[in-house]
This record gives C-alpha cells, structure tokens and sequence, in this order.
C-alpha cells in the first residue's frame, strides 16, 4: 500500500515571509506555522481558493470553530498567530482525524471513492483532471499531447488537481460508476461545472497565511458551521444526490465529483498515472451564506422578490472596472459585494481591523466554452484595497469609484475620437461587440495607474492632503496616458480626416460636420469632463506660464 498522508506529507506550496523561498508543507505545519508563510501558491491560481475551502479553512473552522462574534474575530486577528492553546487542538484534531487524510487508504482515500470503477474498468490519463493539460474535447492551442499519452503525476501534485477537479471541473459527460444507479448508457450527462465554476471568487489576502484565513472566516456560531467531508458518517459511495447543502463546512468541501487516484511505482517515483472520474453530487441551490463571491439580482420578472445571483468574472476585464459593486456593502435588491467584504466593513467600523492593514483582494474564475464542456481560460486579479473604501459615506469610497468610473469615461472618450475620425473618411465605426476598439487600450495604459492609486490610498492613514494630492497625480497621469493614445488614434487616421465630410444624423437627420478639428474638439471635451481637477491644474500651470512670460516681456521692454 503507497502512503501519502495530506497532514505531514509535503503538499501545499506556500512561499515564506522571510525570504520568499517557496516551500511544500503539510496541512500541520502550514496551520502550526501559517504566520511564517505570506501565500499560497498553485501549480495554476485557481487552486489557491481550492486548497482553501477544500482544507486549511475547514481543518481550522472544524478544530477551532469560528469566530462567532466581532470581538472574537478582532481578538484572534490581532493575535496574528495560532495561541499555544489553539496550536494544541490542531495536534489532538490531527491526531483524532489521521486517517481521514491518507490519499490512497483502502476505506476512505481523502477526497475519493475507494473502489470507484466502471462497468469496463475503463481508467482515464490524469490530465483528465488539468485544466491546462489536452484531454478529450479540451485541448489547449499548439499542444501536441493526446488521451493515450500517459500523463504521470507527483502525488502532491495530484492531490492539488484533485480539490481543483472538485471545485473548478467542467460539465462533460462523466464515466458511469459501478454504484450509480442514475448511470444511462454508461455515461452520466446533465453535469453542472464544479461549484466554483459558477461563481466570481473574491478572495481577500493578508499578509500572512495566518491572516488570510481569519479574513475568510465568517462571524458564525457554531451550530451554522457544520462538518467536513471528511467527517461524514458514511464512506463516499458512487451513488450522489441533487441536494441543498447542509452548512457552511459541507458547502467548502463539497464533493461535486467521485474521483479515485490509481498510483504506481516508477522509476521516478510513486506517480499517480490513471483516474476515475465520475459524477458527483450536484447543489441544489447556492446558498445565501456562500461567503465568497459578490450578487447581483436576478433580471427575470419572475423571480422572487430579492433574487440574486453570484456575478462572474469577465475575460480580459479588471475587477477594479466594477469597483462600485465591489464597494457595496449594503444589503438591497441589487447588486452588492461578497459577506466576506462586508463583514470587513462591520469590523473596521468597530475598530477591529485598523484601515491602513494592506489587504489584497483576488478574484478567480474560469471560461467555459461548448456547453460548459472544456476549459478556455482560467482568470486570475488581485488589486490593493483600501478597507476604509468600504465606507459607503467616507471621502476615500467616493475617490476610489470615482477615478475607476473615470478610467470608464476616457475609454469611451477615446472610443468617440475614433468613431468620429471613422466617419470623417467614410468608414463605419467600429462594432462595440467586435473587433478592436482603441478603448481598450487605454484600459491597458490606466491599469498600472489605477492600481498604483490604489496602493497610495491604502498607505495615505486617512490624511486628506495626501488624498487630495493623490487624487489630482492620477488624473494628470491618467490625463497624459490618454492623451497619448489620442494622439496614435489621429496619426493612424490619416490626411484623409482634416476636410472631413457632412452626415445627417439622428431621426431628425441633422446635418453634422465630422472632421478631425470636430473630433479633436469633442475629444477635448469629454477629457475635461472626465478629469476636471487635472483640467484645472493645466489651466492654472499655463496662465502662471503666461503670467511669467508676460513679466519678462515687459522687463526686456
């Protein structure tokens, strides 16, 4: 029998403070030791979140319980480290539930159905379980890997894609286990994506492992906090259930997949080679408590009053773009942030987490494409928030939503200048759904800028000529960068626009001049709208020019 126990064995990467070496460490050091480590890391982003709703956060919550009130919560947060006395339940919890951790034990292997086969005693590579990795229908552009080809994988890292399976797995067609009597023809089809998969995560990051996870622990008394998975009474078996789930543990470890590891003895070691892959239980509905992703209402008028549901992450969008839904920590019948965020917002305003801790929000999601049957893109941000952004009625809310809306307007001005120039050499503007609009590359110019801006509210403590002085330096950035795109629209537009031509326009059909001296114009506008302060900072800056100027005209006179 191969031994591989998830406690002590080497299997969480998590890079140390001290020097940012990178490190694999057991569930027991990482917990024991979590103030010494500042990140999880995975062989891909989306198994950070996986490693911590499928173990540290659940390990922690079952052994110590959750904080269940405010003052709780400050208390251990401020403490920035395990107490001696805690550190002792994670041994005795350790010891009492060994078993319940061993990858490959013959009873209850962590995560699997022990025995899981299929009627053939077919087994499938293991880059069935990687996302990056061709297999079946999902293959990654240029890979030259086939289903036949084997795949061998570390234990560890085997482990780490089998929570990712669990969390992140797409909707194709599943093996039919021996067991399941929902099998048809073999197969088990109607699969939803891993719960994950259905959601925008929202992951708020400490400064240490420690404090990451006392970030992502809901205030809960424990009645509300459940048990584990592996913690149930019943061994897993083929068979799974459409159900609710039961508490806040159940739902972190949910079991969407039945999944058995086949290891082997290599000449590189024990690698698992092979894997059954099967269905899994399927959630009823997501509940109201899941902690990790921000709502938005639901649009259909035939919902029920108050429906919501999770929002997603968009490809290729930065989630500094929905800064003021990301900020909204009121409960109504619209769009509003994670319980994680707004249980930060309750805990600043009791003054149990200070304002200026450097919190780093990440957000994770995943593209599913052809029927939610193959993987196109894992997503990955993290940005710096400032938790007194949190503050609905507070002066750096206001400064925040407001720069990341104007980043949105210079967009759209830039957009404008190239729509106009378009029309002034007889060319149809650019689709807002295809194609490449100049606007998306000023996003790109402003992102550093933004987040930059971000970064300086989170360290300002608060002071308000800091504020004042950091707001005007990014429109006056944010000023230049655009204008520098401006100006690459106009040269790449021609000679071709300076006499323009006239459109009618509108339902009244009112003839307009469109030209490159009315589009530079209208541009100029819509900056001086979008960035007033800088706006009046260069106003001020030419006419003192002018004021100088003039002086040392009358002097040489």
């Amino acid at each position: 029998m191969i031994g591989f126990n998830l406690i002590d064995e080497p299997w969480i990467p998590v890079r140390a403070r001290a020097d940012g070496r990178l490190v694999r460490v057991g569930i027991e050091e990482a917990l024991l030791r979590a103030e010494e480590f500042s990140d999880l890391v995975g062989d891909v982003p989306t198994q950070v979140p996986a490693l911590l709703r499928q173990v540290l956060l659940p390990v922690v919550a079952d052994a110590l319980g959750l904080p269940a009130t405010f003052e709780e919560w400050g208390r251990r947060f401020a403490a920035h480290a395990f107490t001696s006395a805690e550190q002792e339940v994670l041994r005795e919890y350790f010891t009492a539930h060994r078993d319940r951790f061993e990858v490959f034990d013959q009873e209850r292997p962590f995560g699997q159905v022990a025995g899981l086969r299929t009627a053939k005693d077919e087994t499938k590579s293991t880059a069935l379980m990687v996302a990056t990795a061709a297999s079946g229908n999902n293959v990654p552009l240029f890979s030259s890997r086939t289903d036949a080809d084997v795949y061998p994988l570390a234990v560890d890292e085997a482990v780490r894609w089998l929570l990712h399976v669990q969390c992140w797995d797409t909707a194709a067609i599943k093996s039919g286990a021996v067991g399941d009597s929902k099998v048809k023809a073999g197969k088990t089809t109607g699969n939803p994506t891993g719960p994950l998969g259905q959601l925008g995560v929202l992951v708020p990051m400490g400064t240490s492992l420690y404090d990451t996870l006392l970030l992502n622990s809901p205030i809960l008394p424990g009645p509300q906090v459940g048990m584990p998975q592996w913690r149930a009474e019943k061994a897993a078996s083929p068979e799974w259930d459409t159900r609710p789930a039961e508490a806040l543990l159940d739902l972190w470890t949910w079991q969407s997949r039945r999944v058995r590891l086949l290891a082997e003895e290599t000449g590189d070691g024990v690698r698992v080679t092979r894997v059954v892959l099967s269905a899994g239980d399927r959630l009823l509905e997501l509940p109201d408590y899941e902690p990790h992703t921000a709502w938005k209402p639901v649009a259909d008028k035939k919902a029920a009053a108050g429906a919501r549901r999770p929002r997603r992450l968009a490809s290729g969008r930065a989630i500094w773009r929905g800064m003021q839904a990301l900020l909204d920590v009121e409960h109504a019948d619209r769009e509003h942030t994670s319980d994680l965020l707004m249980q930060l917002s309750g805990l600043r305003g009791e003054g149990e987490i200070d304002e200026d801790y450097p919190l780093r929000l990440e957000a994770f999601g995943a593209v599913y494409g052809t029927q939610s049957a193959v993987v196109e893109d894992l997503l990955h941000d993290a940005i710096p928030l400032p938790i007194s952004a949190l503050d609905r009625d507070g002066d750096v809310f206001e400064l925040v939503v407001e720069a990341t809306e104007q980043a949105e307007q210079l967009e759209k001005a830039i957009n404008g200048l190239s729509h106009e120039l378009r029309r002034a050499l007889r060319a149809e503007p650019i689709p807002w759904d295809k194609g490449n609009r100049p606007g998306a590359l000023v996003l790109h110019a402003l992102d550093p800028l933004v987040r930059r801006m971000l970064a300086g509210v989170q360290t300002s403590g608060g002071d308000q000529d800091v504020l004042r002085r950091g707001q005007l330096a990014w429109e006056l950035k944010a000023w230049e960068a655009t204008r520098r795109i401006a100006d690459q629209v106009i040269a790449a537009a021609g000679p071709g626009t300076f006499g323009g031509r006239v459109i009618e326009v509108g339902q009244n059909k009112v003839e307009t001049l469109f030209s490159l001296g009315t589009a530079e114009g209208r541009f100029r506008k819509r900056l001086v709208e979008a960035l007033p302060r800088a706006a009046e900072h260069r106003r001020r800056v030419v006419a003192e020019r002018r004021a100088v100027d003039d002086e040392r005209g009358e002097e040489t006179a």
